[in-house]
């Protein structure tokens, strides 16, 4: 196939023609139809083999490609999958190539990429390549810039990268339905040539809401607000991986959002600078120092840091992205002792528990000792086991890990941080009349 000029979208079946009107089964044969494990030799080998630049998908993977005369060959798979997103609860979700989010995609400016989209679900679907510039119909809107892609059909995108930057790629066909069952992924387009300031250790999270109803399988796309799953890469807390990296390290955080809402981002224990979006890396000089990004739905952003020592903290601010499977029709009643109302609503509500007279707090002790059982394939509101407690939290919730002896190339969890003596918060009196504290002025 040549690797110049457009190549025109055509339904092949499992075959892909090609510039020549020939028909080649053995380029339509995908490298990978499932993802292997993100830490097998295989995996690692086919990630090193993407780019030495490669980033690193948290609880995901990055898909091979394969040359063809000059082109970078990927090939996607649209099926249904059987996704975890914690211990404890699973869901049949829709996504690629055995995975939601499906692989990243990686490749450099300048490339030409040919994505072989196979449709193994039971309607039709294509795929749009969020903020990539390339021909009309390339763009992969169903009904406007090519034909749908029916089930058991084979389309071909083909196009040359003319930008660098962090990019998304989703369907444009029923959108609302497969968005909202996990049909998305991240596209990373490298620059061509050395960065000015290199980082170490380059991520990607992917953001999403779900609506998965106690004791159900299977995501409601009906649901707009009312979510009841935030995650990092279809991950809740406590099952993110950790951010890993050494001190000094110049770390880069590709954050894509695909979920209905906003997410302001922040990172404890720096300031990071926002480098980069769909527009690529910005010049230096437009670089801005935050604590906190908001990522509107469909943007991304890139954001830098030097890496300092400790475990910290990096989560959705919004405190309710949180917080896994919550009931939005109960109120919480603060201050109010609900013994004897708790068996009434047990007698409509089975299973239901009276929390709240004194907050939310000991919710996780009792989920954890057993005195609350949830429904079936639901995972409780919070939770997470620190060096120091409970850590009471759940769905976009993670945390970054700086060590000063970690190898280049491990990223795997080196446990918690001990910090240095007298560099820790203690409790120095039981007493809660303890010391002389100023309050606010009576009347």
């Amino acid at each position: 196939m040549a690797a110049s000029g457009a190549l025109g979208m055509a339904a092949v079946g499992t075959q892909v023609a090609n510039a020549s009107g020939s028909v080649g089964a053995d380029s339509a044969s995908p490298l990978h139809h499932t993802k292997p494990h993100r830490d097998s030799p295989t995996h690692q080998a086919a990630n090193a083999s993407v780019n030495p630049r490669s980033v690193r998908t948290l609880n995901g993977w990055t898909l091979p490609y394969r040359m063809d005369q000059g082109v970078k060959e990927f090939h996607l798979v649209a099926e249904e999958v059987d996704h975890e997103f914690a211990p404890g609860m699973t869901a049949k979700c829709w996504g690629y190539n055995g995975s939601t989010p499906g692989p990243t995609l990686e490749a450099v400016e300048g490339d030409r990429v040919r994505l072989l989209v196979t449709n193994r679900l039971p309607e039709h679907t294509s795929i749009h390549w969020h903020g990539l510039i390339l021909p009309s119909g390339m763009d992969g809107v169903a009904g406007l810039s090519q034909p749908p892609i029916q089930p058991g059909e084979t389309f071909v995108y083909e196009f040359t990268l003319r930008q660098h930057g962090t990019y998304m790629y989703h369907p444009h066909a029923d959108e609302m339905t497969q968005l909202a069952v996990g049909m998305m992924g991240m596209f990373i387009i490298h620059p061509r040539g050395q960065e000015a300031l290199p980082v170490q250790r380059d991520y990607c999270i992917l953001l999403h809401n779900w609506a998965v109803h106690p004791g159900t399988y299977r995501p409601d796309p009906g649901v707009l607000q009312d979510f009841t799953m935030w995650t990092f890469n279809s991950k809740v807390f406590p099952a993110i991986d950790p951010l890993v990296a050494r001190t000094g390290d110049r770390v880069r955080i590709r954050i894509g959002n695909l979920s209905m809402w906003n997410h302001p981002l922040h990172l404890h224990g720096v300031q990071f600078d926002v480098t980069g979006s769909e527009g690529g890396r910005w010049p230096q000089p437009r670089w801005r120092s935050e604590v906190t990004e908001l990522v509107g739905v469909g943007q991304t952003r890139d954001i830098e840091f030097i890496a300092v020592p400790g475990d910290w903290a990096f989560h959705c601010h919004m405190s309710h992205h949180t917080m896994n499977a919550m009931a939005h029709d109960l109120p919480i009643p603060m201050g109010v002792n609900l013994n004897g109302l708790d068996r009434e609503l047990q007698a409509m509500l089975p299973g239901f528990m009276a929390m709240g007279e004194h907050g939310m707090g000991a919710h996780q002790d009792h989920v954890e000792s057993g005195h609350l059982q949830g429904p079936a394939n639901t995972l409780p509101m919070m939770g997470g086991q620190g060096p120091y407690g409970n850590l009471e939290m759940g769905g976009m919730f993670t945390t970054v890990k700086v060590r000063d002896d970690l190898a280049p190339d491990d990223f795997a969890d080196p446990g918690w941080y001990s910090a240095p003596a007298g560099t820790v918060a203690k409790r120095i009196s039981h007493d809660p009349n303890f010391g002389r504290p100023i309050r606010a002025p009576l009347g």
